[in-house]
């Protein structure tokens, strides 16, 4: 089987980079036709004129259809402009959908970029809508999300599926050896989604305990403000992330209290499964549907800064349990999210296709 990736999708983005990987490990040829837009930087999600302008001549480079033979058509996140483009160059052959996110939902619900109701957020809403009715299949990232996209998108929820995330394997990997002192570690951009006032104000609550950040973004004024027992590292190249897992004590997860956190396992909870890092995280719907609470991870409701800072002065106090966590966590992983788990269950997705 022979799968044409399709976009101006972020090539280096997990999701992307372990899609391709999982393929290929499962023996589907993939080829590529990418038009960079999005690439790895600290903010590269700002709504920008000129990431519009790039948008547009990448569009324009994507209108010439594909030469090679391939099999079916799918479409990398974000690619939310491409599906229109992607549909013509898939013709009769099947194309698939890896959203990943909504536009709307991220860039008016989540991260309040455009006032609901405005010209921009009925435009992001329609592109959103076209994108997920376009394909034969949209494969969503937990089941909660995908009943989100259905009813987003207005159809059929047999039109979804589902695959976790998981991580690059190449790169995250078992080899947690914590360093002392014993400190958390939290990775990822400074976005409501997250809960970073939450994860601040519980280490307000418990300043015996040290917690690294890692990350930059749209709340770094809340950071300004951190407290004295929080390091904050705006950037890691993130082929040294592994690193951090390794030497931290426990990673954090997301602790958002909106719509979109309670549906979704973020890439820093699988990352953190893959080195074998105990992790701890919201309790949600998107998180039961892989985590067991005190088993593959630590669970506490989302938005509580006194629930987490509990927890927390929980995990660091018992070798016991971080040591049960971390090899329930790495245990799931394998058997769930690893790459050689997805490969075959996205190779079956595309095969029920063709």
């Amino acid at each position: 089987m022979r799968v044409l990736y399709f976009g101006t999708y972020e090539r280096d983005y997990p999701r992307n980079a372990q899609v391709i990987s999982c393929l290929r490990e499962a023996g589907v040829e993939v080829i590529e036709r990418h038009a960079p837009v999005w690439k790895r930087s600290r903010n590269n999600w700002a709504a920008r004129s000129g990431a519009a302008v790039r948008l547009l001549a990448a569009e324009a480079r994507l209108w010439w259809p594909p030469r090679d033979a391939f099999d079916a058509v799918v479409v990398g996140y974000p690619g939310h402009f491409d599906v229109p483009l992607a549909r013509r160059a898939a013709g009769k052959r099947p194309l698939v959908f890896n959203p990943l996110v909504a536009l709307h939902d991220t860039f008016v619900a989540d991260r309040g970029r455009f006032r609901r109701g405005s010209f921009a957020a009925r435009i992001l809403a329609a592109v959103d809508r076209r994108a997920l009715r376009l394909p034969d299949l949209v494969v969503a990232d937990t089941e909660a999300n995908a009943d989100f996209l259905a009813e987003l998108g207005g159809i059929p929820r047999s039109k979804l599926d589902v695959c976790f995330v998981g991580a690059e394997d190449r790169l995250f990997h078992p080899g947690w050896r914590p360093d002392e002192p014993f400190r958390f570690l939290f990775v990822g951009k400074m976005i409501p989604l997250h809960g970073v006032d939450t994860i601040l104000e519980a280490a307000r609550l418990a300043p015996e305990l040290d917690l690294r950040v890692v990350g930059s973004g749209q709340l770094d004024a809340l950071m300004e403000r951190r407290p004295p027992n929080v390091e904050w590292i705006d950037w890691v190249e993130y082929e040294q992330l592994p690193l951090e897992y390794w030497g931290a004590g426990c990673a954090l997860g997301v602790f958002g209290t909106s719509d979109k956190a309670l549906r979704v396992i973020p890439n820093k909870a699988y990352q953190a499964l893959a080195c074998g890092t105990p992790l701890l995280t919201g309790d949600t719907r998107g998180a039961r549907e892989l985590l067991v609470d005190g088993e593959s991870a630590l669970l506490v409701p989302p938005g509580d800064p006194a629930a987490l800072a509990a927890a927390m002065r929980r995990v660091a106090g018992d070798p016991e349990l971080t040591r049960r966590l971390s090899i329930g966590g790495r245990a799931v992983y394998e058997e769930r999210a690893s790459e050689e788990a997805l490969g075959p269950r996205w190779r079956s997705l595309i095969e029920g296709l063709l």
